[in-house]
């Protein structure tokens, strides 16, 4: 036989009742909070700006497009040189700011946890005693050992869902904060790669530069021995010589600042293969798939900043639910079962056996304000929630039309860049048909040789400012990594 304590079965079974009666009657008279559902259209155009069409690929740097405008290609299938995918891979697994992303990111998925243990009540063993005078003015002794339920909150409301709701959100947010973490590490790798590519193809093109200018030198000091080169002539040449050389300085030093920026970027130093890979000095092995041309500006919607700025105005929607439910009137129970006896020896023993129930109804009243404040706190949250989400679609708008219209200048450009230099080398040719018959001078040689290398190392600027472009367009667009489910 049970027996109840510290209320009788009738007492209990009326605070059941009126707790029961007053939930129903608060019920009925009550609205459950408002949810928000609709995300905030996209303060942007449905296309690009007619400035900003896609242009033709460089064919010397390039994979053929890619079809399929919505599905960008992840980083191991855009970037096909191998070395510059084995930096990546490198700087992927040791980079400190993609760790801490990592960190951040598990510490939301265990406050996630959190929230969703709240869906159930929390068992525990407990075991206690008193003792305390009687009627009788005796001092009496219970001991009690069992199981117990403590205030667990029946989420009429919605209150703990909401809670919930916001915690998955900021988990979600996180996660993309963490792919944003990674896909702004894949482009600046990628292009601190180029820009250290590029130094070495300018560093080669200023040392031959140099050369020309030492032979040129040497031709003009001879002349000038023999009366035919002015002083003027020669003093000029040998500013030119300088020039070159004061070139070398700077080129030297960024040339260094990029290694540094790549070592910091990688988390260690660059591997013996990819440094003997930068000897060449040729950035026609960078490789970059090309993206199709026509691609709405609905594809940011794969960009992981807006996809995290997306979560961040749920967990505020969610907040505002929290924050209305708290007006409402919060259910809560307390229950146990297991034995009490006034003897330790009799603790377990037959008919000891209890159980304990205590309902409880909490309906706000006067609190001066501090639910309205909250309310008005989360409402003001969301405004700023939705501000970010929409800044958010605009930079990356701007991002991606501003890619794809230095796209086109830089394409123009290369073109007639490169024309130059076909004009240049064909110049060049003559020249030296005209020595070899005797109707031109070494020097017209020379010179000719030195316009050929000033358009060698314009070509290498422009190629890399293109491929570099291409970089930070894909990353504009949300590429990097596989679109999150």
């Amino acid at each position: 036989m049970n027996e109840f304590t510290p209320v009788s079965r009738r007492a209990m079974q009326t605070t059941l009742t009126c707790a029961t009666l007053s939930a129903a009657l608060l019920l009925g008279g009550c609205s459950a909070p408002k949810r928000y559902s609709l995300m905030p259209q996209a303060p942007v155009p449905a296309h690009w700006p007619a400035a900003a069409a896609a242009p033709r690929a460089v064919a010397s740097a390039s994979a053929p497009p890619l079809a399929a405008p919505l599905a960008l290609p992840d980083w191991q299938s855009y970037f096909q040189d191998p070395d510059m995918a084995a930096l990546i891979r490198l700087a992927l697994d040791n980079n400190r700011d993609v760790r801490i992303a990592a960190g951040t990111l598990a510490q939301a998925r265990a406050q996630l946890g959190l929230r969703t243990a709240d869906d159930l009540p929390t068992v525990n063993l407990a075991a206690g005693g008193s003792r305390a005078p009687n009627a009788f003015g005796n001092m009496s002794t219970l001991l009690n050992a069992g199981l117990s339920v403590t205030a667990y909150e029946f989420d009429f409301f919605g209150r703990v869902a909401s809670m919930k709701e916001q915690a998955l959100a900021q988990y979600l947010a996180s996660q993309e904060a963490s792919r944003t973490a990674q896909i702004s590490l894949i482009s600046m790798v990628a292009q601190s790669w180029l820009a250290l590519q590029t130094d070495e193809a300018l560093l080669a093109s200023t040392r031959q530069l140099l050369v020309s200018r030492e032979r040129t030198l040497q031709l003009v000091q001879l002349r000038h021995q023999q009366g035919v080169a002015s002083d003027i002539e020669l003093q000029q040449n040998r500013a030119l010589l300088e020039s070159v050389r004061v070139a070398l300085g700077p080129l030297q030093r960024q040339r260094m600042l990029d290694e540094n920026t790549l070592v910091l970027l990688l988390g260690q130093d660059i591997p013996v293969a990819q440094k003997s890979a930068l000897g060449d000095g040729s950035l026609a092995r960078n490789r970059l798939a090309q993206l199709a041309p026509g691609i709405p500006s609905e594809v940011l919607t794969q960009r992981a900043d807006i996809r995290q700025a997306e979560q961040l105005l749920k967990a505020a929607d969610a907040n505002i639910v929290a924050a209305r439910a708290a007006f409402f009137p919060r259910i809560a129970l307390t229950a146990g079962v297991g034995s009490a006896s006034s003897e330790l020896s009799s603790l377990f023993s037959s008919g000891s056996w209890v159980f304990t129930v205590a309902p409880q109804l909490l309906l706000p009243l006067f609190d001066h304000g501090r639910n309205d404040a909250n309310l008005a706190a989360a409402q003001a949250a969301r405004d700023v929630a939705v501000a970010q989400y929409e800044k958010a679609i605009q930079s990356a708008f701007r991002e991606v039309s501003d890619a794809l219209t230095q796209r086109s200048g830089w394409q123009a450009q290369l073109e007639a860049q490169q024309a130059q230099h076909a004009a240049d080398q064909a110049r060049l040719e003559l020249v030296q048909l005209k020595l070899a018959h005797g109707a031109a001078s070494a020097l017209e040689v020379l010179d000719a040789e030195r316009s050929v290398l000033a358009d060698q190392q314009a070509l290498v600027l422009l190629q890399a400012a293109l491929l570099q472009n291409q970089i930070a367009l894909y990353k504009a667009l949300g590429g990097g990594l596989a679109p999150a489910p």
